[in-house]
């Protein structure tokens, strides 16, 4: 059976400089702001989730930096508002990147969100864009970290030959995939797996872990040990 590792961190230097979102209920719940790049099928399961009279979170906006995403079409679905992003094709290098994470950063704002969720956002944040949200900004990552950062997680485990694999939530920093873990779900990796086999074993692990993870840190994001520098639900 999979294993639920609850509060696993990386060093506490790690930490330094996240601020908590506040503590929310169901009657009021935190206003989340999900960014995603494809199919959306994690997106998917956090609406569905979010039906739930006792969750204490709700989505407030849906951010896609593609125009064509798939799950652009769950956010509709479920009446949840709904944007793409993408990066402008007039500009290039840094100034591309800073621009576009500037009209992101304005929509998430203008929606009134709390905490923003990466759920398949196959974008790196610039470190701008992290120290404003740096504590209020969440991923999940096809791998147990600190074990096979990156986009190619899957290709890197089978290449290691290890017999397991998983995901992880964790808080984002300034580097990749680096942020101190808030929780881990592991599953086996079989002799005959493939990238995709062994992707959508992952996957099932992370459309239960995810929004677990997201009720039990809306609820009470202290209850996670990870060094908090400010809790800004006292400000």
């Amino acid at each position: 059976m999979p294993t639920i590792l609850r509060g696993a961190r990386f060093p506490s230097t790690m930490s330094r400089g996240f601020m908590a979102p506040r503590a929310s209920s169901p009657e009021n719940p935190l206003r989340l702001a999900v960014l995603i790049s494809g199919s959306g099928s994690g997106l998917a399961t956090l609406l569905k989730h979010q039906q739930n009279k006792s969750c204490a979170h709700k989505t407030v906006i849906v951010i896609s930096d593609k125009t064509d995403a798939g799950g652009l079409g769950h956010a509709e679905r479920y009446g949840v508002p709904n944007t793409s992003i993408p990066l402008s094709m007039r500009i290039s290098g840094l100034e591309r990147r800073i621009e576009q994470e500037s009209r992101v950063l304005d929509a998430i704002e203008e929606s009134g969100a709390e905490l923003v969720v990466l759920s398949g956002y196959m974008r790196i944040l610039t470190a701008d864009f992290v120290s404003r949200w740096k504590g209020r900004l969440i991923n999940i990552h096809p791998s147990l970290l600190p074990l096979f950062p990156g986009a190619h997680a899957h290709e890197d485990v089978l290449a290691e030959g290890v017999d397991e694999s998983g995901c992880t939530v964790h808080l984002v920093d300034e580097n990749v995939d680096t942020g101190p873990i808030l929780a881990q779900q592991t599953v086996p990796v079989h002799k005959e797996d493939t990238v995709d086999s062994l992707s959508e074993r992952v996957k099932k692990a992370e459309h239960v872990l995810y929004p677990d993870v997201l009720d039990r840190f809306c609820r009470n994001p202290l209850s996670f040990d990870i060094g908090w520098s400010v809790d800004i639900n006292q400000l």
